[in-house]
């Protein structure tokens, strides 16, 4: 769509001049506050807060005075902040037909400044089950988790006591065995030298005249 210079002019001025979150989200019969800034050449303007899908049309719902006085109507509460340059705006009760989109706004001499927000409600009752459900899924995971540890530690348990124990008693009584066997053989041998050289002695008295 084409628009005049003027037109782009004052879009891009006014989106300048103030700033706003795209998008918030409350719950519903809860309350949701939205925060907008603005330039500080507007600290004693009026604020107010609009609603309706169109700029031109929209309905403003509450007004600030110009000073940091808080405003309430109805539902709706508006509260400047001249220290801070910005404003913010207070629904409560939320309903789900709340959920439309509104406008931060600046009012002045000539066009208004403003800036688009667009507001949620959700219902608590949704949000609720889908929590109690993540909760009930991440317990039943934890228990599983615990059991299978338990699972875990009697199987290394029974497997100590029936498999590793037994088997390092036997490897124990190998090493034991082997220790004596190489000890008891050179006793065998130089028991079996000392005969041999007893005979040989022997055999030689026997044989000298």
């Amino acid at each position: 769509m084409w628009l005049s210079p003027v037109l782009l002019l004052l879009s891009f001025t006014g989106c300048l001049s103030i700033q706003g979150p795209a998008l918030v989200r409350g719950p519903e019969q809860g309350s949701v506050t939205v925060r907008c800034g603005y330039s500080s050449r507007w600290q004693t303007n009026r604020k107010w807060w609009c609603r309706g899908a169109n700029w031109s049309t929209c309905r403003i719902l509450i007004r600030s005075t110009g000073s940091e006085k808080e405003t309430k109507v109805g539902r709706f509460s508006i509260r400047d902040n001249h220290k801070n340059n910005s404003f913010q705006v207070t629904m409560e009760m939320l309903r789900q037909n709340d959920t439309d989109t509104y406008w931060c706004g600046i009012e002045k001499f000539g066009t208004d400044r403003g800036t688009r927000i667009r507001v949620t409600v959700y219902s608590v009752g949704k949000d609720t089950m889908s929590t109690s459900k993540q909760l009930s899924s991440s317990t039943m995971d934890s228990s599983e988790d615990m059991v299978s540890s338990d699972l875990q530690k009697r199987t290394h348990y029974m497997l100590l006591v029936f498999l590793k124990v037994p088997a390092l008693v036997i490897l124990a009584g190998v090493i034991l065995w082997l220790k004596r066997s190489t000890q008891k053989v050179p006793e065998e041998q130089w028991r079996h030298t000392l005969g041999s050289d007893l005979d040989s002695e022997l055999l030689a008295k026997d044989i000298s005249p």
